[in-house]
């Protein structure tokens, strides 16, 4: 059975206290992370800023150490079924403007409970609950460098 590997990054940035998480809305319809298929020689950190800069043109991204979550699932392409591993880091991003890729047609920024109702599949929302956990035991939501 064919395999994929790939990983992505759960954005926030904060703003007033608060933060916001970047959702994007992919052209098959459901919302979900920035991630892309890890290429030859590529490390986990070096894929996860060339897709966020290719489908989001950001960046300006802090990886947070110690966040390092993944997800697996089946899908279907052209009658064969292949198993997906997709590896999601958290980052950080001062920068607002969002510029996307072919690929989307839109994108959110959301606070955690409105970026838990839109995300369309279960084992997102449970990489962003992991994430939000996370930012709540390791970082002030007020504290910026600004």
């Amino acid at each position: 059975m064919p395999f994929e590997k790939s990983a992505g990054a759960v954005i926030f940035r904060k703003e007033e206290g608060k933060i916001y998480y970047l959702l994007l809305h992919y052209e098959m319809g459901h919302w979900g992370f920035p991630k892309g298929h890890i290429e030859k020689g590529e490390s986990l950190e070096q894929t996860v800023r060339r897709e966020v800069k290719e489908e989001t043109g950001i960046e300006d991204i802090e990886i947070l150490s110690g966040f390092k979550k993944w997800i697996k699932y089946f899908y279907k392409l052209k009658d064969k079924n292949i198993f997906k591993i997709v590896t999601y880091l958290l980052a950080e991003t001062k920068q607002r403007k969002v510029k996307i890729s072919y690929e989307h047609k839109g994108y959110a920024w959301l606070s955690y409970n409105d970026a838990l109702n839109r995300l369309t599949f279960k084992n997102s929302k449970e990489i962003l609950k992991k994430a939000n956990n996370y930012l709540k035991q390791n970082v002030t939501p007020g504290k910026n460098s600004d």
